[in-house]
């Protein structure tokens, strides 16, 4: 634990999500959560965010277990200072995403569209979450993830209306939905609509190459200022709408970590400076 923590520090990073790929915070005993906590002082890291990655809750084999587990993760982060939860709907890779070198080039699970029970129940679960984390002091932030109720800009926006907390919001990864390989909303309209709504903001970029003649769409994962999204204009949306969360960096492929110390930096020049206390 440790030692990868002092690898991210390495890096130049203060801050880590406590993704739950690498570590689940919401299954660890009390003895291990402190040791956690104590490794991340020790280190000199402070965790903004966990997220809870494909961990739906209304997964038709493990939506009760998902529920329990995200239940437990937001004590997790009460109890370690964490003041925010990122949760979503995306599954489980299947073998076949598995079997391939980039998982969103094969079709995954999908949520039901017009599936009105499936619908409340999300909304239902969700809602129940967002009440225990409210009643800890911890916010809730919904990823979005293709092929899910929070798969497009209008139907993540309308989750969280009937949703209806105000300590939920949305976490707006425009990179799961630009990486599809199919026609998709423009990045700008996806922006201008999530983003009044985000508390929290996974962002990764990708290369996106389309030859509409022979009906082909293909993408790669890509450095922050170097991918199809211009962040540069995206971020200044996204002030201009009052956001004022986090951002986790992220990348696929090769060394993620320096790619995403590079993404970090490069999001510190864009960023305008805040004036002096």
């Amino acid at each position: 634990m440790g030692e990868t923590l002092q690898e991210v520090v390495d890096a130049g990073f203060t801050e880590v999500d406590l993704t739950d790929g690498w570590l689940r915070p919401g299954d660890l005993a009390p003895t291990r959560l402190e040791e956690l906590r104590a490794t991340l002082a020790k280190v000199g890291l402070t965790a903004p965010a966990i997220s809870a990655i494909r961990r739906s809750v209304i997964d038709p084999v493990d939506g009760d277990d998902n529920l329990a587990y995200s239940h437990r993760t937001i004590d997790a982060a009460a109890a370690l200072g964490v003041p925010l939860v990122s949760v979503g709907l995306h599954r489980p890779l299947t073998p076949e995403q598995q079997s391939v070198l980039w998982f969103w080039t094969v079709p995954g699970p999908k949520d039901p569209v017009g599936d009105k029970e499936m619908w409340h129940k999300a909304v239902t679960r969700l809602r129940e979450l967002a009440d225990h984390a409210a009643s800890v002091g911890v916010e809730l932030s919904l990823e979005m993830y293709e092929d899910t109720y929070l798969g497009t800009a209008d139907s993540a926006v309308a989750l969280l209306a009937d949703i209806d907390r105000d300590n939920v919001g949305l976490n707006p990864d425009l990179g799961n939905l630009i990486r599809m390989q199919r026609s998709i909303e423009s990045w700008e309209s996806m922006v201008t609509k999530t983003l009044p709504h985000a508390n929290y903001w996974h962002v990764k970029n990708y290369y996106r190459v389309e030859d509409p003649a022979k009906g082909i769409i293909l993408t790669s994962p890509a450095p922050m200022e170097s991918g199809f999204v211009s962040y540069r204009q995206a971020v200044k949306i996204a002030l201009a709408y009052g956001f004022n969360g986090a951002f986790c960096v992220e990348h696929y492929g090769g060394d993620g970590l320096s790619v995403s110390a590079a993404n970090r930096e490069y999001l510190r020049r864009i960023l305008p400076e805040r004036p002096s206390a």
